[in-house]
């Protein structure tokens, strides 16, 4: 036998017994390496969930196509812009993006001249830091939240969409609506694995310069996260908790999931 022959014929490639783990998160664990770096595999997989997050921050958002599919589905809508001219002055100057321009403000005044009837409930989706979540969800979530309300008797505005938006955008189109429900669809800062995240956002009687502590958040819809349908009921909880409180935010504390395991009686805590 050939000194070849005699070496050890162990596998290039040993197991990682941290792997089946990975079933379970999405996390970057068990990644294994090459020497000193990572696999070939794992290093391509984190390059292309880089590149899909910048891809969510910068890729235009198609509001013609999101208006059609609410269109598609009953509802009419208005598009409006922020005072940030493009992207770029979005991302850097973010007071920019959580005020309306001027000629979205005189869409909204002139839309409530010439319905003077009185609404309760506005819907906004702003694009926010993933326009990829917007176009895959926004409808669809819009849709589950307005069948609720209306099954409720609440008077919804048209639902606007607002380009280069922030969060406290929706404050300012909920007043000019006159609404005392404002609930706010947006795209949420990209994750290497989450770039299409979609964030709730409810506001009672909602007003420009209102904080974060007035509002409450759902975050995390998508299909690897919190579902549509699952998302819609915590918020219409939310909602009917606030009409009875009068107020959102921290004065409005999300037991929704308690408050369910009672109903249930599932909660092994529970008598």
């Amino acid at each position: 036998m050939n000194e070849i022959e005699k070496t050890d014929q162990s596998p290039p490639v040993s197991e990682n017994p941290w792997g089946q783990l990975r079933r379970y998160t999405d996390a970057r664990i068990a990644q294994g390496r090459a020497g000193v770096s990572l696999p070939t595999k794992a290093l391509l997989a984190f390059q292309m969930d880089h590149a899909s997050a910048r891809d969510a921050v910068h890729i235009p958002l198609e509001s013609e196509a999101l208006t059609e599919q609410l269109r598609s589905a009953g509802y009419e809508s208005i598009i409006l812009h922020s005072r940030a001219a493009d992207r770029t002055e979005y991302l850097q100057r973010p007071d920019l993006g959580r005020r309306l321009d001027l000629r979205s403000v005189e869409r909204l005044e002139e839309y409530r001249q010439q319905h003077p009837q009185s609404v309760n409930v506005a819907v906004v989706i702003a694009d926010g830091l993933s326009s990829m979540a917007v176009q895959r969800h926004a409808a669809a979530m819009t849709q589950a939240l307005l069948t609720r309300l209306e099954s409720r008797g609440f008077k919804r505005a048209p639902v606007t969409i607002v380009n280069q938006g922030r969060v406290a955008v929706g404050d300012e189109v909920g007043e000019l609506l006159g609404v005392e429900l404002l609930i706010l669809l947006v795209g949420e800062r990209p994750g290497l694995s989450s770039p299409d995240s979609l964030g709730i956002y409810f506001t009672f009687q909602p007003q420009v310069g209102l904080t974060d502590a007035r509002r409450n958040c759902i975050s995390n819809v998508r299909p690897a996260g919190m579902s549509i349908a699952a998302a819609a009921d915590k918020l219409i909880w939310l909602i009917d908790e606030s009409q009875r409180l009068q107020c959102s935010g921290v004065g409005l504390k999300d037991q929704s999931v308690s408050a369910t395991l009672q109903q249930t009686h599932k909660n092994f805590l529970l008598p």
